[in-house]
């Protein structure tokens, strides 16, 4: 059985290379369950030729469409063939806790309406979206409740959920919210997806000393460009221990920064190698791009790659910092997979261990607030 995807927004591919990943074989009948490309969208032209190269080993590959996503031909079939399944990782920047956080306000928050508009076209069997957890306080937790309803208006029923991918072997600190959603008429014929249960416990997790040094990486590994660093930058992280950051008091005072204001935790903060790491960005100047617990300097974008679970001979097309920006606003493929695999032996009827979604994320939860939402939306338009 396998499942033609389309995708939006798919970056270098952390979702799809989960679903390219996600396999299954029914242990009677031996059929496999397995997701397939079949066309996607960014407008990141270095992000479409790493995606091209890796997922769809050519970096020619015409089914990966580079461009604006309001200018997509959504349903004209003849250009983006017909699909089983959908993903989207709806941009975060208006979402996200660092920043404006905007919502739906901004200039990025309502693209998820193009996911919204892919699920009334294409009604795939399943879709997957991802996002930042602040995506559940933006408008004051209207954005959430209103793309919510627009997606259970498509005909799905939606499995929200809070996934810490630290407990699913990622060893990384990153929280995001998934949405998988099940076609009504498929779910009323017992096909009811369950969040797949963690790998670990706190206790049990993948540290970053583990991600970056076993094995160790190859001296010719793809994008492991050392970072060049002022003899000042070198000085003031040789004081500052695992775990720490500029704001340390150990920092001798000629190498302290004058920073007037809001003082991010993130800011030339050293990895605690005994812990995961701390949530891999995208973006950011000077002092946010992580820095190795022992060595003054911060990590390759290898190594952050690590963190993000893509294998080593997972090539980045792009500039450092081009490759940067797509590494940390990817999803872990390993994470991703997690998910993949249980939707999956869900379509398979195979069990496996689940947990309960986060209780507050559920729409039915959010009854009282979504009633606001509705009559707001109602009076906008």
């Amino acid at each position: 059985m396998i499942f033609k995807k389309g995708e939006l927004f798919n970056g270098p591919g952390g979702l799809s290379l989960g679903a390219k990943n996600a396999r299954v074989i029914h242990p009677e009948t031996e059929e496999e369950f397995r997701i397939v490309h079949e066309w996607s969208n960014d407008y990141d032209e270095q992000a479409c030729k790493t995606y091209r190269y890796n997922i769809c080993e050519d970096i020619e590959d015409p089914s990966v469409h580079h461009g604006p996503v309001e200018q997509l031909p959504i349903g004209d079939k003849s250009i983006l063939g017909d699909i089983d399944c959908f993903a989207f990782g709806f941009p975060c920047n208006d979402y996200s806790q660092v920043g404006e956080k905007q919502g739906l306000n901004g200039t990025f928050g309502p693209l998820y309406s193009y996911g919204v508009k892919v699920l009334k076209e294409y009604q795939p069997k399943f879709f997957v979206a991802e996002n930042v957890g602040g995506l559940q306080s933006a408008n004051e937790g209207k954005a959430f409740i209103q793309i919510l309803t627009e997606l259970e208006e498509c005909g799905y029923v939606l499995t929200p959920h809070l996934y810490k991918f630290e407990l699913y072997g990622v060893p990384q600190a990153r929280h995001r919210i998934i949405i998988v959603g099940i076609r009504n008429d498929i779910a009323q014929e017992g096909i009811t997806f369950k969040v797949p249960a963690p790998l670990n416990t706190m206790d049990h997790v993948k540290t970053s000393r583990e991600a970056i040094l076993n094995p160790p990486i190859p001296e010719d590994a793809f994008n492991h460009d050392f970072p060049k660093h002022t003899q000042k930058v070198q000085d003031m992280l040789s004081f500052i221990p695992p775990g720490e950051n500029a704001w340390y008091l150990g920092i001798p005072e000629h190498l302290r920064l004058n920073v007037k204001g809001a003082r991010l935790s993130s800011i030339y903060k050293r990895l605690d190698p005994n812990r995961p790491a701390y949530t891999v960005t995208g973006s950011g100047g000077g002092g946010t791009h992580m820095y190795h617990w022992e060595e003054t300097r911060a990590l390759t974008n290898r190594e952050r790659a690590r963190l993000q679970t893509f294998p080593d001979d997972f090539f980045f097309v792009g500039t450092k910092e081009k490759v940067r920006k797509q590494i940390g606003m990817a999803v872990p493929p390993a994470g991703a997979q997690i998910v993949f695999e249980a939707i999956l032996k869900t379509f398979a009827n195979i069990e496996y261990e689940s947990v309960e979604p986060t209780p507050k994320l559920q729409l039915n939860n959010l009854k009282g607030k979504k009633e606001v939402v509705i009559k707001d939306v109602l009076l906008t338009n």
